[in-house]
């Protein structure tokens, strides 16, 4: 017969043992899951990389099955992804808002018959949220128009400039819904006085920023007055540097704010290319909208709207995220 010091060592190890398994369920609990992700942009591109790696980390946290979609952030593409995730059945599909209510709704209600849950990141889709909420629809990203006019705002009182002056924003409202953040930093400007000049970013540049370098140069060249620029795109403000460059500009010519940080915006304002950005923090909008679906299809629980955007990157703390942009989190 055993002794009781072998039965109590014994009865310890299984315990622990019990532990082990119930740690092991509780974070792979959505494993039956299976989920269709939209990070956006091309893959590896700036900022859908950052939601593509928190994506990835919901994945292996809650051993729930994700198939990537790359859309270039085209929004005619992520309509027809759509419909494409849709005919493949799974259990859940998180979307970019980008194309609209207007042009998502109908394809939405159409998942949500099959028994599809959907959620939406970066954008919003106000009307498909409020119609589904109670079945997992929820939101994850900023909130587009009141980021917009916050970073106008903030870089209006931090570069100085007075009514008259030019500014130049380089945006996309062809997007209705997306380009909410561009109206924003617009109606800023034009409260404060300013002198606005509007470029809309063409599908070329959208999908590779690299490609917007002869627009910039041309219209810095016709403008040289021009002393903001704001880029609201995070694969923009990560190439400002060139941008500034190509037009024959140095650090400090003309300030420049834009969204979303990634390892070359890092570099851009420690080298003072780039001023001031507005973190959205899209690392989170790829593991939150993941973990939503598995809230709602595990447990039932409503759409969550969670805004990720507030906090502004200057060289006063880059130091202090710059770590984690590196490694593609922040």
């Amino acid at each position: 017969m055993k002794s009781r010091k072998a039965l109590a060592i014994a009865g310890v190890v299984l315990a622990l043992a019990m532990v082990a398994q119930v740690a092991t369920a509780q974070t792979k609990w959505a494993s039956g899951v299976r989920i269709v992700f939209f990070p956006g942009g091309p893959q590896g591109g700036v900022f859908a990389v950052n939601v593509y790696n928190g994506a990835k980390q919901a994945e292996a946290d809650l051993g729930v099955h994700v198939d990537y979609v790359w859309s270039d952030w085209d929004p005619q593409k992520m309509i027809q992804q759509f419909q494409e995730a849709v005919a493949t059945r799974p259990d859940g599909i998180c979307i970019m808002g980008h194309p609209g209510d207007a042009a998502f709704d109908a394809l939405i209600d159409q998942a949500e018959a099959k028994g599809i849950i959907v959620t939406s990141q970066n954008t919003t889709l106000d009307k498909a949220e409020a119609k589904y909420s109670p079945n997992g629809f929820g939101y994850v990203g900023a909130e587009n128009y009141s980021a917009g006019h916050a970073l106008g705002a903030e870089a209006l009182k931090r570069s100085g400039l007075k009514k008259g002056d030019r500014a130049m924003v380089w945006g996309l409202l062809s997007q209705p819904a997306r380009g909410e953040r561009t109206k924003g930093v617009i109606d800023a400007f034009k409260e404060g006085g300013l002198i606005v000049d509007y470029l809309d970013i063409d599908s070329a540049t959208n999908a590779d920023p690299v490609a917007g370098v002869p627009t910039f140069a041309g219209y810095v060249s016709s403008h040289p007055d021009v002393k903001m620029v704001v880029t609201d795109h995070g694969g923009l403000t990560a190439t400002a540097e060139t941008y500034l460059k190509a037009a024959g500009k140095k650090p400090g010519d003309i300030y420049l704010a834009g969204f979303d940080l990634s390892p070359a915006t890092i570099t851009a304002i420690r080298g003072g290319w780039t001023d001031l950005v507005i973190d959205q923090q899209e690392w989170l909008q790829g593991y939150l909208p993941i973990l939503q679906i598995c809230l709602s299809k595990v447990y039932g629980f409503s759409g969550l709207h969670i805004n990720t955007g507030a906090g502004f990157v200057d060289k006063s703390n880059v130091e202090f995220v710059a770590p984690l942009a590196q490694k593609n989190i922040r």
